[in-house]
């Protein structure tokens, strides 16, 4: 993986997608342990950015789907299958939100009831 760098700025910590916690901070919002988020990171689900130091940073994106994988897990789901369900449900969500995207105005107001 290609070293990346954070950087700083005051509206960074607005951006979801800005890598502004540390492992055992995000473990800690989430309700895991660090050990969790880096076996979800080993499983591809999330791969968080590294500090110039080398640690670890989340966003809170990235903490959304920690913990919906964390939810599966705690109901008995092996963290593996946890991660693939996380990814089909945002692919899911995704290939959703194109269709509407596609079906345009016109196509929507032809399906709604008369």
């Amino acid at each position: 993986m290609p070293s990346e760098t954070l950087t700083h700025g005051p509206d960074r910590f607005d951006d979801d997608d800005y890598p502004a916690y540390t492992m055992g901070r995000a473990a800690e919002m989430i309700g895991a342990t660090p050990g969790f988020l880096r076996a979800v990171g080993e499983a591809g689900l999330v791969t968080p950015l590294r500090s110039e130091g080398g640690h670890r940073r989340y966003s809170r994106h990235q903490l959304r789907i920690a913990a919906r994988a964390r939810e599966l897990v705690d109901q008995g789901t092996p963290i593996e299958a946890a991660c693939r369900i996380v990814v089909l449900e945002d692919r899911l969500d995704d290939a959703l939100r194109r269709n509407e995207e596609l079906s345009g105005p016109a196509e929507r107001a032809e399906g709604a009831p008369s």
